[in-house]
């Protein structure tokens, strides 16, 4: 059988998201580059793995997925004995897994949206020779800053978002709080005391470093 292929691009925040489940479970892959810059995500053959045109796509053997989330859930419950576990401690807890996609849900649709914007701003528009919009950036920081003065609250409790182990939740914010610990919005995590070191632990894992590499 076919081994893991990975189709995006290693730059990609999204693509990292994938990279990264693969690296906490020490998993043998193939990342196949897909050049964003020159469309190649918005034709055949990539539209036929992924008929929304954005990256990455993912095969495991017969098995082909796209979205990063649905990917990485894949991912640690295919492989859940190897490796980290993204899962909660005890993943057959259905109080413990809910509170784990709580923080799924909001990291989707209240964290991504916001930072995202933020990391295009003052990063990936330079790729692009493109000029960065300030009133973008302080209209988005004002958002962000919101999202993280609840996680500053819920880490004053917990060591992670989804309680006292690192799962899913912790590891979908990776990438894109390393685009933004490169800009002026650092300072919106390290204000913040709690935040400030989980953003120092998660980000300072093995995995999270090799897909800086």
């Amino acid at each position: 059988m076919a081994g893991i292929k990975v189709f995006g691009s290693a730059a990609s925040p999204s693509t990292r998201r994938v990279l990264l489940a693969l690296h906490e479970k020490n998993l043998d892959f193939e990342l196949v580059n897909v050049e964003l810059k020159d469309g190649e995500h918005k034709k055949e053959p990539f539209l036929s793995r992924n008929p929304f045109g954005k990256v990455p796509a993912f095969e495991d053997g017969d098995l082909k997925l796209f979205e990063s989330r649905a990917i990485t859930q894949y991912i640690a419950h295919r492989y859940e004995g190897q490796g980290t576990n993204l899962l909660p401690a005890d993943s057959k807890n259905i109080a413990h897994y809910a509170i784990m996609a709580i923080g799924l849900e909001v990291e989707a649709h209240q964290f991504d949206p916001v930072a995202s914007k933020l990391a295009w701003e003052q990063v990936f528009k330079n790729f692009y020779g493109l000029t960065t919009d300030q009133a973008v950036v302080a209209e988005e920081e004002a958002k962000l800053a919101k999202v993280l003065d609840v996680y500053e609250a819920r880490l004053k409790e917990f060591k992670y978002l989804a309680g006292e182990t690192f799962t899913l939740t912790d590891l979908h914010h990776i990438p894109v709080i390393q685009y933004l610990l490169g800009t002026p919005t650092k300072k919106l995590f390290t204000e913040r005391p709690r935040v400030n070191e989980w953003v120092a632990e998660i980000t300072k894992r093995p995995a999270s470093q090799k897909i800086l590499q």
